[in-house]
């Protein structure tokens, strides 16, 4: 019975040690804020936008909540995000995604001022990512890393298969096990052999967006699997990628769905802010 890897106990303690650091950083005189930008009204991104604002308030630091019309111009979003690169009162920025489809993401992203890129998707800082040079990480990826150090999983030398290979989890989540010494492959929906090479992992991290879909057939016996999926069943109960009820029987450790891998996203926002205002 695999050992429950508790994502919001994590975090707090994170979110703890981030708030001594805001208050020597205010003492010292220095600014923390995050801009928000949401453009339309998508439930999940206002609830994701909420529990961002609640974070910031708990950790002392200020939240600005630019929102903006479905029907908002690119051009108007890119102009929002020019003035808040160019306010000094403001040290990081993040655009709630997604953005609505007459929208391009990737000029989006590639708008914001690298030093302001709290989300960690600029090319800059994905670049910096590949070259193993200080940069903001982003915050999915960054958040397993610690999920997996704080519950005492060894990376280093370790069998790690990554299940997904999105610019936001998938890709930057191999560059970082490697950062660890970890020996990595990534799969994806082309991969032949699935659960042939699933099976290997000591460490399975699982990013598909497909619900329930890896069983305990994929998983080697005494895997740490880390859930990085989220979906709503038709019961109106969340879900992972991850079949939790077969798979906890197999794994020594486990993400749930949700208290997993989400609330250390919103943390690692947190440390990125903080690495913003330094």
């Amino acid at each position: 019975m695999a050992r429950l890897i508790d994502g919001k106990k994590i975090a707090a303690q994170i979110k703890e040690e981030v708030k001594g650091e805001v208050e020597e950083l205010l003492a010292q005189g220095r600014k923390i804020c995050l801009a928000v930008v949401q453009v339309g009204e998508d439930p999940a991104s206002s609830v994701y936008v909420r529990n961002k604002q609640r974070a910031c308030e708990y950790v002392g630091i200020k939240s600005v909540l630019k929102k903006l019309p479905d029907e908002t111009k690119e051009e108007e979003l890119l102009a929002v995000i020019k003035d808040m690169n160019q306010d000094d009162g403001i040290q990081g920025i993040l655009v709630q995604l997604p953005l609505p489809a007459h929208i391009e993401e990737d000029k989006v992203i590639r708008a914001i001022s690298p030093e302001k890129d709290v989300d960690g998707f600029h090319p800059e800082n994905v670049g910096r990512l590949c070259i193993g040079e200080k940069g903001f990480l982003p915050c999915t990826p960054a958040g397993v890393i610690k999920l997996l150090k704080y519950s005492g999983i060894e990376i280093e030398g370790k069998e790690c298969v990554v299940v997904g290979r999105s610019n936001i989890v998938g890709k930057p989540m191999s560059l970082l096990l490697l950062r660890e010494n970890g020996t990595v492959t990534v799969v994806h929906s082309r991969t032949k052999n699935l659960q042939e090479i699933t099976k290997r992992a000591d460490i399975l991290i699982v990013a598909m967006g497909k619900p329930m879909f890896i069983t305990a057939e994929y998983v080697k016996e005494g895997a740490a699997v880390i859930d990085v999926g989220i979906h709503r069943k038709e019961d109106g109960h969340l879900c992972g990628d991850v079949d939790f009820e077969s798979v906890k029987e197999t794994a020594a450790y486990i993400t749930p769905v949700p208290g997993g891998v989400g609330p250390m996203t919103i943390a690692m926002l947190m440390r990125n802010c903080v690495l913003a205002a330094e």
